[in-house]
């Protein structure tokens, strides 16, 4: 009797035991499965201090090895600059390039960040930095000119300063000079605003002549058919705001009556 008292005592402190034993390994299991379902990383806003979460910062100078400017290139740059869209110079192309580069490398960078003509602001995409746009523009620059190191921008700027302000003062001259033909071209017409005329010189032509990032071609009436069964209001206020790759306004500083004339025109041609 005594012999099977301590026999099932014996079994039941197994019992316990083993199940000790699985209940640690239950907590166990549950710890690795925690730390396989954390999170890799932290999303962490602009300002915000995310600790050693957040990701390093973009070198904004130095000799531009961390900065891909071939890679910026191919992503925004190469839709005009290697096909020629809206006049954009060609890559490589020296007599295309060969008043320009008479500016000077501060010049041209200048044009890159703050758009001129047909090409908006920093090619349209606003969230490129400074260090961004001159690794890119030094990339398109490097077979037709000598590019400064990058990183010395201020430098080169000091020393352009005199042939920006002379180009700057031409420019200012060309684009009056537009404005009075314009607005005569305008008059001709019988009309307050020539959609015509804006179309151009707003810069849609650069992505609307040949279809860049899947812009509707003018005039072409099936890939616009969708885009105004939807309505003028609608389309209007996709330019004002953009979409897709399209920045807001089409990355110009044309007024909402501008664009509504260009608009206007847009889907004459298509109708």
């Amino acid at each position: 009797m005594k012999s099977k008292l301590i026999m099932s005592g014996l079994a039941a402190l197994g019992v316990m035991a083993g199940t000790s034993g699985a209940y640690a390994l239950d907590d166990a299991a549950r710890d690795a499965m925690a730390e396989r379902l954390a999170p890799v990383g932290q999303l962490c806003l602009q300002g915000q201090d995310c600790g050693t979460a957040s990701a390093p910062a973009a070198a904004s100078g130095g000799g531009g090895d961390e900065v891909d400017g071939a890679g910026i290139y191919n992503r925004v740059c190469m839709a005009c600059h290697e096909t020629g869209a809206a006049g954009a110079p060609v890559r490589g192309d020296e007599g295309a390039w060969a008043e320009r580069t008479e500016q000077g490398f501060a010049t041209l960078l200048e044009h890159s960040i703050n758009g001129i003509g047909a090409m908006p602001a920093r090619g349209g995409n606003p969230n490129l930095s400074d260090a961004e746009m001159e690794a890119a523009t030094a990339y398109l620059l490097e077979p037709v000119m000598d590019v400064p190191e990058l990183g010395g921008g201020e430098e080169a700027a000091a020393e352009d300063e005199g042939a920006s302000e002379d180009v700057a003062a031409a420019e200012e001259a060309t684009s009056e000079d537009e404005a009075v033909a314009s607005t005569e071209e305008a008059a001709n017409g019988g009309s307050d605003l020539d959609g015509a005329a804006l179309y151009s010189s707003a810069g849609c032509v650069a992505c609307h002549a040949a279809g860049v990032a899947g812009a509707p071609v003018l005039g072409d009436a099936d890939a616009w058919a969708a885009r105004i069964d939807k309505g003028m209001d609608e389309l209007y206020a996709s330019v004002f705001n953009g979409l897709g790759v399209m920045p807001p306004r089409g990355g110009s500083s044309a007024s909402d009556e501008e664009i509504m004339a260009i608009v206007d025109y847009m889907v004459a041609e298509a109708e």
